[in-house]
């Protein structure tokens, strides 16, 4: 099955959890990501760290199908290795009025999908919402999203737009990706 939008959007509902619930049953073959959803999830919640989402799949008696837990975060000099690097990161995208010390971004902090449901392209669905959750209708100043990318994940995040903030850590575990919402905003989106 090809999954399209209309197919997506007809077959999964994404939606917030609940302060107290908790997923009972989520398998992606990763320990840490099935833990964080099964375990870890309402306690970051309670303690205002992070909220987590989950796409369950309504034609599955609304069966779990992937998740993302999304927390504030920034994007500063502090990411970057000399003052030089995060200048020239700022002057392609800022204009002079608007080059600060740091940048409002959402982390994407954990985004997992279960391996009854891999490979139909949900994660990549699910990533597209975000972005859509933070141009359309934004409450908040959000400019970029950011995720510290599981060097096997790599891929599938620069296949969906996202980019390496430096080089320092090319070659480490975890790689600091970002997306920036200003190549998708349209201000006629909002209200």
């Amino acid at each position: 099955m090809i999954l399209t939008e209309e197919i997506f959007q007809a077959t999964y509902e994404v939606r917030r959890l609940k302060k107290q619930e908790t997923v009972k049953s989520f398998d992606c073959g990763d320990t840490d990501l099935n833990d964080f959803i099964l375990n870890e999830s309402q306690h970051y919640r309670k303690a205002l760290l992070a909220v987590s989402y989950v796409a369950e799949n309504k034609l599955d008696n609304y069966r779990v199908s992937a998740y993302f837990s999304l927390a504030n975060d920034k994007v500063s000099l502090n990411d970057f290795g000399s003052k030089t690097e995060f200048n020239r990161f700022r002057k392609h995208r800022f204009v002079n009025e608007k080059r600060l010390k740091s940048y409002p971004a959402t982390k994407i902090c954990r985004l997992g999908v279960d391996a009854s449901a891999k490979g139909l392209r949900i994660g990549s669905f699910l990533l597209d919402f975000i972005k859509s959750y933070f141009v359309i209708n934004n409450k908040t100043g959000c400019r970029f999203l950011t995720v510290d990318a599981y060097a096997d994940a790599i891929p599938f995040y620069l296949k969906n737009g996202f980019i390496p903030l430096n080089d320092e850590d090319a070659d480490a575990d975890t790689r600091l990706l970002y997306f920036d919402l200003a190549t998708i905003a349209d201000d006629e989106l909002d209200d």
